[in-house]
């Protein structure tokens, strides 16, 4: 079979798609300065390149499948097909300006603004009716005003960077996170489909396991009847225990729900409750 050629970004990107390749079963091993990580996999060739990059050379075909946050697909306007929400590096897409501007006052000169995202910022400079000049960057974009810039159209996780640039938000373009997305080509030929399926799969599995984990616990048989609920990802695994003296209970729950769901079992007479993380859950 033809190798599955996917694109895995550089930068802040990078880890959280290293770490979720290796719960899926896949270390990346990466040598210094080469961008053609090994996947320990035979079917699997895979490059570096920056996420900016990643929809456009999806689009082209001359990759199958790769990462990049949302905001990139769409400030480069590439055809891919989104197959996966894998939720981190969430970012907003923003529009800021120093604390003491008045947007009104902006809007009745043309203003200089600066950014990364030159299609994204177009689109919304237009649709709030002001007059600019785009000046394109490429990276520290917070710096450029006032001095050099009115405005800044910027990628913002908490704002606090911003904030800490005498910089204030106006306005959101856009919710972004990282997506696994594949190439329309690639998505025709029925073999690559079915690998970047099982791949989506396995990435998924390692998603939901990361939010559940498995409690177990034991029941006294006097007791099982008070227990009338109990919460699951589908029903309870129960089994009796030795001498008929109780069941053996497993359930897998949220992990936000653990504080509360752990006291309740406990009033209602469970015993020995252990919690351990989940690696992975296929539904």
């Amino acid at each position: 079979m033809e190798k599955l050629r996917i694109l895995i970004p550089k930068g802040r990107i990078f880890d959280n798609v290293s770490r979720l390749f290796a719960e899926a079963g896949f270390p990346i091993s990466l040598a210094d300065r080469t961008y053609r990580p090994s996947l320990g996999v035979s079917w699997l060739d895979a490059k570096i390149m920056k996420p900016q990059n990643v929809g456009e050379l999806l689009e082209l075909g001359s990759h199958d499948a790769g990462f990049t946050g949302i905001d990139w697909i769409n400030e480069s306007g590439s055809d891919v097909e989104k197959i996966l929400d894998l939720g981190f590096d969430k970012v907003r897409i923003v529009a800021a300006v120093p604390h003491d501007y008045d947007e009104d006052k902006l809007k009745s000169k043309k203003i200089v603004a600066a950014t990364e995202y030159v299609n994204l910022a177009k689109k919304w400079l237009d649709s709030r009716g002001y007059q600019y000049r785009i000046l394109r960057t490429y990276g520290a974009t917070e710096v450029f005003p006032p001095d050099d810039a009115d405005m800044i159209i910027d990628n913002t996780s908490s704002g606090q960077t911003l904030k800490d640039n005498g910089l204030k938000i106006i306005g959101t373009l856009l919710e972004s996170s990282t997506y696994f997305a594949a190439s329309r080509r690639a998505m025709e030929n029925a073999e690559k489909r079915s690998r970047i399926e099982e791949l989506s799969m396995l990435f998924r599995a390692v998603l939901d396991g990361r939010e559940r984990v498995m409690l177990e616990m034991n029941i006294p048989k006097e007791q099982f009847e008070s227990l009338s609920y109990l919460p699951a990802m589908r029903s309870p695994t129960i089994a009796s225990l030795y001498g008929d003296a109780g069941f053996a209970v497993k359930i897998a729950v949220n992990k936000h729900e653990v504080p509360d769901i752990i006291p309740k079992l406990k009033k209602m007479g469970a015993l020995d409750i252990v919690e351990y993380d989940l690696r992975k859950v296929v539904q």
